[in-house]
């Protein structure tokens, strides 16, 4: 291709400007899903590194004929960050030409990890949870709960949310913007008192080597359903059982990696799978069943493609 000049630069509000719909979103990861089932989209599984000082440092690499880009990501986690009161987690993204390699476009990394992951788990949502889930529950409260809250109340018939977080600032904004959708949001004293009862779980608790697990599936109600983004860090290993089926987000980057979300025998499949028809869906109605998230190239390369070509558009 020709020398496209100067990259593309989108900001958290140029990206946010855009008002891209989260059905959007997971029309474009099933997409590339059905596009790597055809050998025309790759993803390599993530890279990390672990300094002893506590950081957690992450890249990701996805690449397509068809949409012809490339795309990496770079990330941080940084505790000590948090602890000063400042932004614990930050990514930046490179949007390029799949054949020349010529960067296109430079992306707030945050918003697309938010926005991705939360597509990533309502494809996963309207395949094994309840079409009438209508109570919410949220352990962790910043950003990715923010995105999440937006993503599901688009796609089932939320009555109530309820919260239970660390910090009470991230906490009170999560249930303002659920009572600004209409929801009833509660704040809730213990983890425990948010789990019990609620249709759609999820869990954001930022990754830190020092988190002690502080949940248990064996809480939840049949029928329940649980997205799982950090890790599965503070969940109880023993609980885990509880889940009549659990799914993650690639069998070839977990079978590779050295630290396991959950007992491998407990997994049913991947994202992919659903996709594809290759792992059922929901079976019945009492099912307990859970979508674990490590991170997935390919979600990024959609989402950061999503927003390349609308902004391209306006």
């Amino acid at each position: 291709m020709e020398d496209p000049g100067a990259p593309l630069y989108l900001s958290r509000d140029a990206l946010d400007g855009l008002e891209i719909s989260y059905r959007e979103v997971m029309a474009s990861i099933e997409r590339l899903i059905h596009g790597r089932a055809k050998g025309a989209v790759w993803n390599a599984p993530k890279a990390v590194i672990l300094p002893p000082d506590g950081r957690y440092v992450m890249g990701t690499l996805a690449a397509a004929d068809d949409p012809p880009y490339m795309v990496m990501k770079s990330l941080i986690i940084n505790p000590d960050r948090s602890a000063r009161g400042l932004p614990g987690i930050n990514a930046s993204l490179t949007l390029s030409d799949g054949f020349s390699g010529m960067p296109l476009a430079v992306m707030d990394g945050n918003w697309i990890t938010a926005v991705r992951t939360a597509g990533l788990s309502a494809v996963v949502a309207t395949r094994l949870a309840r079409e009438d889930s209508a109570c919410m529950a949220f352990i962790g409260c910043g950003v990715q709960a923010q995105s999440h809250l937006q993503a599901f109340k688009e796609l089932f018939p939320l009555i109530e949310m309820r919260a239970f977080g660390r910090g009470t600032a991230n906490r009170d904004a999560l249930c303002s913007a659920g009572e600004a959708m209409g929801l009833k949001a509660i704040k809730a004293a213990s983890a425990r008192e948010a789990l019990e009862g609620a249709d759609l779980i999820v869990t954001t608790v930022t990754f830190s080597p020092d988190v002690e697990p502080f949940l248990d599936a064996r809480w939840l109600s049949r029928g329940a359903f649980a997205s799982i983004t950090d890790f599965a860090a503070p969940w109880e290993d023993d609980g885990m059982v509880a889940f009549d089926r659990i799914v993650v987000d690639d069998m070839e980057q977990e079978l590779k990696s050295d630290m396991p979300l959950v007992n491998k025998a407990l997994i049913d499949g991947d994202v992919s799978g659903l996709v594809l028809g290759e792992v059922p869906a929901r079976q019945d109605p009492e099912e307990r069943t859970a979508f674990i998230f490590r991170g997935l190239a390919l979600g990024d390369l959609a989402m950061a493609v999503l927003a390349y070509e609308r902004a391209q558009s306006d």
